[in-house]
Parts: structure tokens; sequence; C-alpha cells
């Protein structure tokens, strides 16, 4: 039962909601954090659509998911509001506005390469996306590792992917397998309560989930199907169908921690990206509004484009563009369609709180990770990955140093520390002394 001071506000009308959800897509700018404040200031403080405690919950339940976790809260909360089809109009008008800017970006980089203007803009951003992934590592520590043994998994994760090569889905089930079970005799060393909260459940939760997922795996793998079938296995098209489904299922920690998962595989597997392209998709995803996962449809565009048989680069990468976005965010919005009656349940799970802090401590070590990766490429241009037995490290010339960028990235430091600036004036300024760069020298 909710008190008086929790009482939401009468629901809105279908499309009163369409409206605020359209709203929130265009502003949400600034990562997870400033998504997650920007509705909760609309949802809870001025529409009182949803009472705090119950936001707050839900957001508990969309940390334990992989994918977007500000997206997946827009999808429940939608869902809380009018069921399955609000939860649908929410997560999708969430991901809209920010994949247009993003396709508009993607063509602009296809096609204007050579451009000076466009040159310098992205070798400015390109300074500012190391910057941005450290505040990020500093912002996620502080907030994850509580303990000596989430510190220790946050090591063993960054020695694991960086010296080891480790597979990233092989990480994140590690920790959380630790922490499942160090939860049960010993949740003090995680951070988390001693003991299970009982919460009733449900009526017919089951009963929705069993329509919920096998529509919901019908649709994901349809589109990944009639490619498949139209042109054959080795397509680029059907890799990246199977590609980005499977890093739906692995993105815990956001998009920052599967960087480097990607990264790896995007440049260094599949050769779709070169390393710098890559640093450069980060950059472009940070301009954006929505989630900072919409990198994949970068990186879809792009792979599509340069390779269009038999379609032109333009419709390939148009199609490129459509199907990352569909595997991308369709499991994510089924994990809560389905699991929306579960939220009570799931959220007061001991085990499960336990697993959920050992995989964002490993996802600390794994930032750290994409952190040193990107420096390298952004600082020193040249890396050459090397290999000695089960070690792999990265080999560079010191004396290559690009001063130029390391200038640059100083200034975007001392804007995010020292000023305070938000990320969209960090991007924008960078941008201009990019181009200034590029035009004076």
């Amino acid at each position: 039962m909710m008190n008086n001071s929790e009482q939401a506000t009468p629901k809105p009308t279908f499309g009163e909601a369409l409206k605020v959800w359209f709203k929130i897509g265009c502003l949400s700018f600034g990562g997870p954090a400033g998504q997650i404040a920007l509705m909760h200031r609309i949802v809870v403080d001025e529409k009182k659509w949803v009472p705090e405690a119950q936001y707050l919950h839900a957001l508990n339940f969309c940390m334990l998911l992989p994918g977007p976790e500000a997206q997946q809260l827009a999808t429940y909360t939608g869902w809380l509001l009018h069921g399955v089809r609000g939860g649908l109009a929410a997560g999708i008008l969430f991901v809209l506005p920010g994949a247009v800017v993003m396709l508009a970006l993607s063509l602009l980089y296809a096609y204007g390469r050579g451009v000076g203007v466009v040159d310098g803009a992205l070798f400015g951003i390109k300074a500012a996306v190391l910057v941005i992934v450290v505040e990020a590592l500093l912002r996620i520590s502080k907030r994850a590792l509580k303990s000596r043994l989430l510190v220790a998994l946050a090591a063993a994760a960054f020695v694991g992917i960086f010296f080891f090569d480790l597979p990233f889905p092989l990480i994140v089930i590690g920790a959380g397998a630790v922490g499942f079970f160090v939860a049960n005799n010993y949740p003090e060393r995680l951070g988390v309560p001693a003991n299970d909260n009982v919460v009733a459940a449900t009526e017919g939760r089951w009963r929705h989930a069993a329509i919920a997922i096998p529509v919901g795996l019908v649709t994901w793998w349809a589109p990944v199907l009639v490619v498949l079938l139209a042109l054959g296995p080795q397509h680029v098209l059907v890799s990246i169908g199977l590609f980005f489904s499977k890093l739906a299922v692995v993105t815990f920690g956001g998009a920052y921690a599967v960087l480097a998962y990607m990264a790896q595989q995007a440049v260094e597997t599949n050769g779709w990206l070169t390393a710098p392209e890559m640093v450069d998709a980060l950059g472009l995803a940070e301009t954006t509004p929505g989630p900072l996962i919409l990198v994949t449809q970068f990186v879809g565009f792009l792979a599509a484009f340069r390779d269009a048989a038999p379609f032109t680069p333009l419709v390939a990468g148009l199609i490129g563009t459509a199907l990352t976005l569909w595997v991308t965010f369709v499991p994510s919005m089924l994990w809560i369609i389905a699991g929306a009656p579960f939220i009570e349940e799931l959220r007061s799970n001991r085990k499960l709180a336990g697993a959920l802090a050992a995989i964002t401590a490993a996802v600390v070590g794994v930032i750290l990770n994409l952190s040193v990766w990107f420096a390298l490429h952004v600082l020193f241009g040249k890396v050459t990955e090397m290999h000695s037995g089960p070690l792999r490290w990265y080999s560079f010339d010191p004396h290559a140093l690009d001063s130029h960028v390391t200038v640059l990235a100083v200034t975007a430091a001392i804007l995010t520390f020292r000023f305070h600036r938000s990320l969209i004036e960090v991007i924008g300024v960078m941008a201009l002394l990019g181009i200034l760069t590029q035009a004076t020298f």
C-alpha cells in the first residue's frame, strides 16, 4: 500500500503520455544519469504519474538487466501507465529522436570525410571522448567499489580483459556467479542487505511472461532470419544482425562497459571500422539524445555501407542502421515487457543484488581497459597488438605522441573536472577547437 505522500495523480491519457515521451526522447542528453534525472523530474516531480518509491524500485530492476537502463526505465514507466502499448511507445520514443540524429551524423561521416570542417570537428571530439570515458570511469568507481572484494573483482576484470584478452561475456558471467554465491553467506562484502524482503507476487505474472517471451523472441529474430534467407549466411547484414543480437544480451553496465568488447570485435575481428573511427563513433553518439548505445547504429551503418553488394552503399547503410537498431532495442524492451510483473520480487532478492554488485564492479575494470585502449589510440595513433602465449599487450612508439591531441585532451579535462561543464558544452567547444587546430596547423 502507498501512503498519502506517495499517491500518484490519475493516469494520463495515452495521447498525453505520447507527447511527454517524445519530449523526453528529444531532451535526453547527458548519458544515463542525466536521462534518469530528466525522467524523474518530469514523470515523478512535475506530472506525478508515478510515486518516487516505485520509480526507484523500477530503476533497481532495470539495472539488473542487460541493455540501456534509462531506456528500459522509460519502457517500464510506460508499461505502468498504459500496459504493453505504453511500454512500447515510451521505449521507442526514447530512442527515435537520437536514432534520427545519429543517422544524419552517419551520413555526414560517410560522405563528408575529407572536408576540412568535418575532419576538424571529429579531431576535436576525439580528444573529448577520452576525457568523457575517464569521467565515466571515476563516476562509476565511486558508486560501485564499496568493499575490498569489489575492488578485487574490478582489478581481476581489468587484468583478464587487458592482458589475457578474455571475452567480455565471460567476465560478466564470472563476476555475476561470484556475487550470486558470496551474497548468500557474506552479503556485507558486496554491500547488499543481509536479508531478503518477502514481497507479494503479482497475479498472472507467469501467464504474461509465457506470452511475452515467445512473441518477443519471434519479433527480435524475424528480420535476421529474413536477411539470412535472402542474402545467405556470409553477408555482412547477417553478421550485423547476429553480432548486435549477442551484444544485446551482454550489455550489463551500459555502453561504456561493452564498448571495449564491441571495439575488439568490430575493429580487430570483423574489420568493419578502424580504431580511430571507433573513437569517432563514441564521440558522435555523445552528441545525440537517447541512450549512448546508439553508437552501435553508427557501426552497423558503416559496416553495411562499406560492403554494400547487392545494394548501393546508401541503401545498404540504411538497412544496416535499421537492423542494428532493431536487434539492439527489441531485446531491451523484451526484458521489460516480459519481466515487469516480477519487479517487486526481483528487487528484494539478495542473491540477485549480489550478482549485480559484482557485475558492476567488474564493469569498472572493463571501462578502465576501454580508457587505456582509447588513450593509446587517441594520443599515439599507431598501436600494435602483441601476443606471447596467453598474454596480450599493446606496442606503441612513445615519441609518436600527438601534441595537438594532447593539448585538446587536457583542455577537455579542465572543462570537465575543473569547471564542470556539461557534456554537450565540452563536445561543442572541442569540435570548434578541433576545426581551428586543423585549419591552423
